[in-house]
């Protein structure tokens, strides 16, 4: 499947802003189940490409002059082969044991991670415990903010796909599962759910395979991924910082669709 995205995302602030920097993790990569045919991002400036410890693609946006908004703008048409359940990389998986603020274990995520999955760490346990997150944690828009944690939304039982990817993260590594937060795009014929989306990704038998807590999804047929981290806070497409500027207004649109469903403009 021929994937097109269009994905622009606009900042306007009250006041001039003095300074800031923008964190751009828009761009993907090529791996066993993804291949880019095309991509550009359209910026304010010209920025440098540059990997992040984490393997994933990062332009640093830094704007020293006053501006009172930013315009980001990604393009382009990924190849995904829908046949590939896994991926495999050369890089230790350990790393994604350690939590995070955002994926901090609590004795109720733990006790639920031990009743789902009892002594079993293979794969069908894991979608079991997605299954069973899915169903814990009510999708609300709304519900939860970016700093939320996963014993957060999962005491309100409420929450977004970063919710439950935290939540699953949480889960699987107090299992002693490595576990990483994914941000990427996703096509669906659902239009309650954004195309910007995130889930998660657990090694099991020397590969990583994915995990899709809020569509409960175990295939990623349909989904492209941008980048991988600890949390959100590692793997989210836009991150940044700024000077002034008061108060801010941000808007994304994000248009995922099959190539021949899209007429070029």
């Amino acid at each position: 499947m021929r994937l097109s995205i269009r994905h622009d995302t606009t900042y306007h602030y009250e006041d001039q802003v003095r300074a800031s920097i923008q964190y751009l993790r828009l761009t993907p990569h090529d791996s066993e189940r993804q291949q880019v045919i095309s991509w550009q991002l359209n910026l304010p400036c010209q920025v440098r490409a540059q990997l992040d410890p984490y393997g994933n693609i990062l332009h640093v946006l830094t704007l020293d002059e006053p501006h009172d908004s930013i315009v980001i703008g990604a393009r382009g048409q990924v190849e995904i082969d829908p046949s590939r359940e896994a991926e495999h990389e050369a890089g230790s998986p350990l790393p994604f044991l350690r939590h995070t603020r955002l994926t901090a274990v609590d004795e109720a995520l733990a006790a639920f991670a031990r009743q789902q999955c009892e002594t079993r760490r293979d794969r069908a346990a894991l979608v079991g415990l997605m299954e069973a997150l899915n169903a814990e944690i009510v999708y609300k828009p709304g519900a939860t903010r970016v700093d939320t944690t996963a014993a957060e939304a999962f005491a309100a039982r409420a929450g977004v796909c970063q919710d439950h990817t935290h939540a699953f993260l949480a889960c699987a590594r107090s299992l002693g599962v490595p576990a990483r937060y994914v941000s990427g795009y996703l096509h669906s014929e659902d239009n309650g759910h954004l195309a910007s989306h995130a889930w998660a990704e657990a090694w099991l038998d020397g590969a990583w395979y994915s995990f899709d807590i809020t569509n409960g999804l175990a295939r990623p047929e349909r989904h492209l991924k941008l980048a991988v981290g600890l949390d959100y806070l590692d793997a989210c497409p836009v991150r940044g910082m700024r000077r002034g500027g008061g108060g801010e207004q941000m808007h994304a649109k994000v248009q995922v669709a099959p190539l021949l469903m899209v007429q070029e403009q």
